[in-house]
């Protein structure tokens, strides 16, 4: 929140939901395309190192190489069986209307992200227990979020009751990028296409229309404060 990038003002979070079998199915396919592409299984996929061609990326610097990379990729992104629960603040309306009481985004990110979540399987699937997978970002942000996650379990929140959540959630943990999670990857890959949407949506953007129909959504098909909720 100190600093607010005028090109980019929002702050979004991106959680791709999988079950058991289809995740299993879709950690295949990556390290299938990351066999194709670099050989080895242990290459990351991050959205901004792919887009600026850096680290093990610099391959992409081959324009043929790079236009079968991305046909592939979008191609693994379209099949996979995942469903995508996204939440964004905009910075500067945050700011602008609450000022010093304006909260952390990541925590509102959260917060709304787990309200989706369990409207989404009390609808689909009301026996379902899930694992949140979360990255790390540092031991104080961490901490951070750990509490903040704590107090939804604790309190609940506006539309969604402690139990609800505590019936839903059976594990709450971070990862490291190093730990090669495919599901996170997944959930990188699928974020910057979502943020481009909501900073210009009339723009045409192929990543962002071939993960839309991810994207969790009301009986008419609608996903704007379902699936992709924006605050304030």
């Amino acid at each position: 929140m100190n600093y607010v990038d005028k090109n980019f003002p929002i702050f979004l979070l991106c959680g791709c939901l999988l079950s058991e079998d289809r995740l299993r199915n879709l950690e295949a396919e990556v390290n299938t395309f990351k066999q194709k592409y670099f050989k080895t299984e242990g290459v990351i996929l991050h959205s901004r190192e792919i887009r600026k061609c850096e680290g093990a990326f610099q391959v992409l610097f081959d324009l043929d190489l790079k236009a079968t990379f991305y046909e592939d990729l979008n191609l693994m992104l379209k099949k996979g069986e995942y469903t995508i629960i996204g939440a964004a603040v905009n910075k500067d309306e945050h700011i602008k209307k609450y000022g010093k009481g304006a909260r952390d985004p990541y925590a509102l990110s959260l917060s709304f992200i787990m309200e989706r979540l369990v409207f989404y399987l009390q609808k689909m699937d009301s026996g379902a227990t899930v694992e949140v997978i979360v990255e790390e970002r540092g031991k104080k942000e961490d901490r951070m979020l750990q509490a903040h996650f704590n107090s939804i379990l604790d309190r609940g929140t506006y539309y969604v009751q402690s139990g609800d959540f505590k019936k839903l959630v059976r594990k709450f943990k971070f990862h490291s990028k190093r730990e090669n999670i495919i599901g996170l990857q997944v959930a990188d890959l699928c974020a910057y296409p979502l943020a481009r949407f909501l900073i210009s949506p009339d723009e045409p953007y192929i990543p962002f229309r071939i993960i839309e129909n991810k994207i969790y959504s009301g009986k008419k098909g609608n996903y704007m404060g379902w699936g992709l909720k924006v605050f304030p």
